[in-house]
């Protein structure tokens, strides 16, 4: 299993780059400054050099018996050797490679003979434990050619790099630093458009279509993006709307001709009774006729849900009353497949709602019941409730409903066993219509399943005087269970 190092969000992967491209160009101006100032103490150590070597020339002359000696007492520029850093020696030689005279400070370079050239071209030389800078020359002193070699210590100019070094080291990191909290805090302030309007999508549903995004300014590229989304999201709410009317629309047109067929099949049953073929062919008519009722009822009644034109009552509703009307409205299609429904009602506080719309919603929860659960086997509903919520309870001994499938069973059309329903005259519609009819009480319905050993739907509504109806779903989990009591 591969692991993605990457951060997932924009804001801290700004910083990154931000902060590597300025590391890159910081160490890169420090790499430049570093050179710069090492080629400038090199260059004036090397000009001392030459001086030195020049100096020589002129502070030197000859005895009467040839010797070469300092022009007065010593070396003219003892003062300043003194206070030269690290040292300086000053050495003269002859072709042959003989050492006529020296500087008097200063300890022996232990450097062998320098060999003869043109022009002193500086070199770096270890002496002993000393790095030295080193040049040498060919010079004349009243006509008597020899070598002069002026060498100075190294240390100041290391000294100098060192501090620089130093300095660089402990300044990049400070610096990256505070432009990684910097950055931060400008990725962060720069995309706080982008969070606003990601939190203000998030709220945008199909029931608040009609919502848009802020537009802070409409002249940068954040202002265009919001503006380019509301263009969407007009669009979709124009799609979703012209969807809305057209299924009202089919759906009123379609009630027409089913009514008439049924009225058709109806009176040819009534003048051929005795004819057995005919009465089957118009009897499966008549139950096709009835299912594409009852689905193109479904949906004119989903279509005016959300078209927001369904106007719900406020009247106290005997959960235990519903739930036995529920049960005996599908008492023929429980006998049919020889179940037991058992209702457990011990009378809990009414809620405030819709009878018929709450009534709907727990017969569609029934009627998956007691479609997917086997012959002969038991179907329970239990009625409940607290202080603050009321709820009822339909568990039965199905198959059990697969996690992937828990999320969408509520969705429209879904179907978790498609042949099977086709088989026993499901739309997909049923849960879909209930999840509605519950949502809009202020209420919502929980599920849970165990494949192989049945599924329990759970309807959750406020008690007493409860929320308004038409108000928003309850949070789901466990921490919003009835039985906690919470607000």
């Amino acid at each position: 299993m591969s692991v993605s190092l990457r951060p997932s969000s924009v804001r801290v992967r700004m910083t990154l780059w931000y902060t590597g491209a300025l590391a890159f160009v910081l160490v890169a101006y420090a790499a430049l400054v570093f050179v710069f100032v090492r080629h400038a103490l090199y260059r004036d150590l090397d000009h001392r050099l030459h001086e030195d070597i020049d100096l020589v020339q002129e502070e030197l002359e000859v005895t009467d018996d040839g010797r070469l000696v300092w022009r007065g007492s010593g070396h003219p520029d003892e003062a300043e050797e003194s206070t030269t850093v690290g040292g300086r020696w000053l050495e003269v030689w002859s072709r042959e490679g003989a050492l006529l005279l020296r500087s008097a400070t200063g300890d022996p370079l232990g450097l062998p003979a320098p060999q003869p050239a043109a022009e002193p071209r500086p070199v770096t030389l270890s002496g002993g434990e000393r790095r030295l800078r080193v040049a040498a020359a060919l010079r004349e002193v009243a006509g008597v050619p020899v070598l002069v070699r002026a060498a100075r210590s190294e240390e100041g100019v290391r000294r100098e790099l060192g501090e620089l070094l130093v300095v660089q080291g402990i300044g990049l990191p400070v610096a990256l630093a505070l432009a990684a909290f910097g950055g931060y805090h400008l990725a962060r302030r720069a995309l706080g458009p982008v969070a606003r309007m990601a939190a203000r999508a998030r709220g945008i549903t199909a029931e608040r279509l009609g919502e848009r995004l802020a537009v802070e300014n409409p002249a940068d590229e954040l202002g265009q993006l919001a503006a380019t989304l509301n263009e969407t999201f007009a669009r979709i709410e124009r799609s979703v709307e012209q969807l809305r009317r057209f299924t009202a629309d089919a759906s009123h047109e379609l009630r027409t001709p089913l009514t008439a067929l049924r009225s058709v099949g109806e009176v040819g049953l009534e003048e051929r009774p005795d004819d057995k073929l005919f009465g089957d062919v118009v009897g499966s008519m008549l139950e096709e006729v009835d299912g594409l009722t009852r689905l193109v009822d479904t949906l004119l009644a989903l279509s005016r849900a959300d078209a927001g034109q369904v106007r719900l009552a406020r009247e106290p509703v005997d959960l235990a009353a519903l739930a036995r009307s529920a049960v005996q409205h599908l008492e023929d299609l429980s006998n049919d497949k020889e179940q037991q429904v058992r209702v457990e009602a011990p009378d809990p506080d009414p809620v405030l709602g819709d009878w018929p719309v709450l009534r709907q919603a727990v017969i569609n929860v029934l009627d998956n019941a007691i479609k997917y659960s086997p012959p002969r086997t038991t179907i329970d509903v239990a009625v409940g409730g607290t202080a603050l919520w009321a709820w009822i309870e339909v568990s039965d001994n199905g198959s059990g409903i697969a996690p992937e499938d828990r999320d969408r069973i509520f969705e429209r059309f879904y179907r978790v066993d498609k042949a099977r329903s086709r088989e026993q005259g499901g739309t997909g519609l049923g849960l879909a219509l209930a999840k509605w009819g519950v949502e809009s009480h202020g209420g919502r319905i929980e599920l849970r399943s165990e494949v192989g050993r049945g599924s329990t739907f759970r309807i959750v509504l406020p008690a007493g005087s409860g929320a308004p109806a038409g108000s928003p779903a309850l949070p789901r989990g466990d921490d919003a269970a009835p039985e906690r009591e919470e607000p």
